[in-house]
């Protein structure tokens, strides 16, 4: 299991890499369980020019974060493709996800969905196939946190799904 420090780092290290050689292909994606709202709170970090390679190549058209030609175009396509590529239960029973937007990060992005009326989750499974069908060594590393410590995952091509138990 890798802790959110270690990911951090490792994340921090991955980055400084890419932007010299890009040879790592990697996403996080942090789901908090909020008890007050009984909802899921998901981040995902992704790299937002893996992200126009997957978008452009799904929706047959050029696709540019930093200058969208039509931000409200651009949020269609990146919720259809989060919603496609993702998937989550919580006690056996697949919860809706809400895409909500997101926000550019130097060479990434913040990507912000959220469940509602969620039960306290005793058992999660998750599926992320987010850019696995455009990068052969693409991993997605996915923090549950319940509490405090997360529960981690480490999803990637032939293994795009996991389950946490709690």
């Amino acid at each position: 299991m890798v802790t959110q420090m270690q990911f951090n780092y490792i994340f921090m290290f991955f980055l400084g890499w890419k932007v010299l050689f890009h040879p790592f292909y990697i996403s996080l994606t942090e789901i908090r369980y909020n008890p007050t709202d009984q909802s899921l709170e998901i981040a995902q970090k992704i790299f937002w020019d893996d992200l126009e390679i997957a978008l452009g190549e799904k929706f047959n058209t050029k696709v540019d974060f930093l200058n969208p030609k039509n931000k409200a175009d651009l949020d269609k396509m990146v919720q259809a493709y989060l919603l496609e590529k993702s998937e989550i239960k919580v006690n056996g029973i697949k919860v809706e996800i809400s895409y909500l937007g997101y926000e550019i990060e130097e060479e990434a992005a913040w990507f912000y969905l959220e469940a509602k009326d969620i039960p306290v989750p005793k058992k999660v499974e998750i599926k992320n196939e987010v850019l696995i069908s455009n990068f052969e060594s693409q991993q997605n590393i996915i923090n549950f946190y319940l509490e405090k410590s997360p529960k981690s995952l480490i999803l990637y091509k032939d293994n795009e799904r996991g389950e946490l138990v709690f």
